[in-house]
């Protein structure tokens, strides 16, 4: 299983490092997204182009993000995992008003295993729990993305 979990923590650190080839190389083919724990939009099935593309939209923005992941329990068969752990996920844009925006809660990640038997991502859950910091700098992170204002 420490395969499934370490694919896990590499996936996220590679969203921090704004890795986009290794982030599209560790989603399966088509992935479940539900953030509808703090969006409000309907859970969906998406091409790894478009997780990524939707994350591009804002996460450049930031200068910087880091995923905290801890408190990890998981399952696993021979083909199939289910991985949980909590997140807190910081984002770092300097503004007068203050330069963090954080998200806390949890994940429940499913895994399967492609045609080489190694593991990928097929359903990406997180269960917002609150969000705490300066709220408006998802929007201005947006805005700077856009621009292509970038770091």
């Amino acid at each position: 299983m420490e395969k499934a979990k370490l694919l896990v923590t590499e996936f996220f650190n590679a969203i921090d490092q704004q890795n986009w080839k290794k982030v599209e190389k560790i989603f399966a083919p088509s992935v479940l997204l539900d953030y509808s724990s703090m969006t409000g939009v309907e859970a969906a099935y998406m091409t790894p182009t478009q997780v990524i593309d939707r994350w591009k939209e804002f996460l450049p923005g930031f200068q910087h993000t880091h995923h905290q992941l801890g408190n990890f329990v998981d399952e696993l068969d021979r083909e199939s995992a289910h991985v949980f752990c909590y997140v807190t996920a910081s984002h770092y844009l300097e503004h007068e008003e203050g330069s963090i925006w954080k998200v806390i809660g949890s994940y429940n990640i499913e895994l399967n295993t492609d045609v080489r038997g190694e593991w990928q991502i097929e359903a990406l859950k997180l269960n917002y729990k609150y969000q705490t910091g300066n709220l408006k700098l998802p929007d201005l992170a947006r805005e700077r993305a856009k621009s292509n204002i970038i770091g």
